[in-house]
This record gives C-alpha cells, sequence and structure tokens, in this order.
C-alpha cells in the first residue's frame, strides 16, 4: 500500500533518510554502524547485507548467469546486464544539469557532479585519503589489507580490481582465451 501512497513512516536518526518498511531501516542502520554480521564462508569477508554476500560469492564460483544476447558478455547481476545493454543501443538517459554530459549509469552520473562540486565522502579509515566514489575507496583499501580477490584462472595470479584482471588477460593470455 505505501508502494501506492508514498508513505515513508520509518526514518533513520542520524541521517533522515526514510523508509517504507522497518526491515529496510534496520539493514540500513549498519551503514553507521559499520556491523557486518553475514560472512563468506569461503574467505571469511564480511558483508552489512546478504545480498551483497550473495554477489560476492559469485566471485569464487564463477557463476555469471546473465548474458547478452548481442555479444554473449555474462554478468553476475541483472542488473549488470541492462547497464551493459546500453554499449549495444547507446541509450544514455542521465545527462548532468550543470554540464549536459550524459551517461549509460545513473551511478556515473552521481560520481560525475561531485567533479563540479569538490565532493569526496568516502574517506580511508586507514591513511585517510578521500574519494569521490565508494568503488575507489574500497579498491584502494586492498592497499592496506593486501587482499586480491580477482584471480587469472589460466596462471593464478591475483587482482585487487577487476579491471586489472581484465588487463592481464588481454595482454598475457590473448591467444589462450576461449
Amino acid at each position: 500500500m505505501r508502494v501506492h501512497t508514498g508513505e515513508r513512516p520509518y526514518s533513520c536518526i542520524t541521517c533522515g533518510k526514510t523508509f517504507t518498511k522497518n526491515s529496510h531501516l534496520k539493514s540500513h542502520i549498519r551503514v553507521h554502524t559499520g556491523e557486518k554480521p553475514f560472512s563468506c564462508i569461503t574467505c571469511g569477508k564480511t558483508f552489512s547485507q546478504t545480498s551483497t554476500l550473495k554477489s560476492h560469492t559469485q566471485i569464487h564460483t564463477g557463476e555469471m548467469p546473465y548474458s547478452c544476447i548481442t555479444c554473449g558478455k555474462t554478468f553476475t547481476k541483472k542488473s549488470h546486464l541492462k547497464s551493459h545493454i546500453r554499449v549495444h543501443t547507446g541509450e544514455k538517459p542521465f545527462s548532468c544539469i550543470t554540464c549536459g554530459k550524459t551517461f549509460s549509469q545513473a551511478s556515473s552520473l552521481k560520481s560525475h557532479t561531485r567533479i563540479h562540486t569538490g565532493e569526496k565522502p568516502y574517506s580511508c579509515s586507514t591513511c585517510g585519503k578521500t574519494f569521490c566514489d565508494k568503488s575507489n575507496l574500497k579498491s584502494h583499501t586492498r592497499i592496506h589489507s593486501g587482499e586480491k580477490p580477482y584471480s587469472c584462472k589460466i596462471c593464478e595470479r591475483s587482482f585487487r580490481r577487476s579491471s586489472d584482471l581484465i588487463v592481464h588477460m588481454r595482454r598475457t593470455h590473448k591467444g589462450e582465451m576461449s
């Protein structure tokens, strides 16, 4: 019913964000507390959401159930496939109100707008370095932790970022990929 009325009666006392369900509020509060009650049975990494844990486990299993009908590229999430399809269609539905630049993903627009504001809301708890987007912070923290979750299936070399693994595969194993 709240979907139709727009009612969001559950409010975070820390940041004021509102929710339609109390369970969503409880889940959100972990953003502020840092609580991560869900852990990966393979590597022990912990997560604040079960959905994030489920996505993470696909790193270990290699499961990529969603595939592009145009090029065959596979994805762990349906939303990633949906975003990828815009590569083929050229669709860029998200537009910056400051400069007019368009983006295929809302998250790219959100990160881009920080160029105009100078905002860097994500900071490393180890060294204090700040970042304009969460994924750059996450990648950076692996410098301190030594975590390298992306492994080459051919030579077993490991990498901090998935993009580094992709570059490695193209440069080192170009003829070996099937």
